[in-house]
């Protein structure tokens, strides 16, 4: 499949004009890659290791043609592109090698399987919907019901084991063994969704991002807000995205080692 076909499939999934008006989805550097056959790198953030990642690539007979990412690498217009500046580099190694980057930002969030979808898939909610609806069943976050009522504890293990977050921080709490029966998700920073949650009548909220007075909020409103870090909650994603695009026989598809937390917990 042509990188062109694999975008326009890729967008009738993900449509780029459902972003919010501050983002940048879409083509972030086309160096003139549409008519070849798609030798995809997925990854979280489109970084110099990442560029590096897939010039390696290339050189060890796989010839990576397109980095698909989550994060855009240009939110605002730069003033100016120079070699040793991070989107300099990456914008003069793309065209030197020849590696297009691409981005599915607020759009990918929003759909069936995207950042919110496979976290709610991961801690196995039933009775899904989205937590802020902004089309026909879809929308930013997920709210649903445990199979059956667990204690906080157990959820925190669950989420520890199964997202292996570099930091786990949630809620203070008298009860850990507190029952929970209704979860909320949204993938990265959602912080600013806890009123939505709030209404979906969700007991614990997992996100990431959480400053210290939205913890009080949550308190002070009932829902023990758990912050697992914007790498571990989204992270999870770009593994849906290498099993979606396997599944369209691509000549290439492979998921980031290279893809970076930030931060590291001492």
């Amino acid at each position: 499949m042509k990188i062109a076909d694999f975008i326009t499939w890729f967008e009738k999934w993900a449509n780029p004009a459902w972003q919010e008006s501050w983002d940048n989805c879409g083509w972030q550097i086309e160096p003139g890659v549409l008519q070849e056959s798609a030798r995809v790198l997925v990854c979280l953030t489109p970084t110099l290791a990442v560029m590096q990642e897939a010039i390696a690539l290339q050189n060890a007979g796989i010839p990576v043609n397109l980095i698909f990412a989550h994060h855009p690498l240009i939110f605002s217009p730069p003033k100016s592109l120079r070699c040793g500046d991070a989107i300099g580099e990456m914008a003069r190694l793309a065209f030197t090698y020849n590696i297009g980057i691409y981005t599915a930002h607020t759009n990918f969030d929003q759909v069936d399987d995207g950042t919110a979808d496979v976290l709610a898939q991961i801690l196995e909610l039933k009775e899904v919907s989205p937590v802020v609806p902004t089309q026909a069943g879809l929308g930013y976050g997920r709210v649903g019901n445990l199979d059956q009522s667990i204690a906080l504890k157990e959820l925190l293990t669950i989420i520890q084991t199964r997202l292996a977050p570099s930091h786990l921080i949630s809620s203070p709490v008298v009860d850990l063994k507190q029952a929970i029966s209704r979860v909320a998700v949204l993938g990265g920073s959602g912080a600013s969704y806890l009123s939505a949650v709030v209404k979906t009548g969700a007991q614990a909220y997992l996100t990431s991002d959480c400053k210290f007075h939205q913890f009080q909020e949550s308190r002070d409103r009932g829902v023990i807000l758990i912050d697992a870090g914007h790498y571990a909650t989204e992270r999870p994603a770009c593994d849906r995205l290498v099993q979606k695009f396997q599944d369209l026989n691509l000549d290439s598809v492979q998921l980031s080692q290279q893809d970076e937390d930030f931060r590291l917990l001492y």
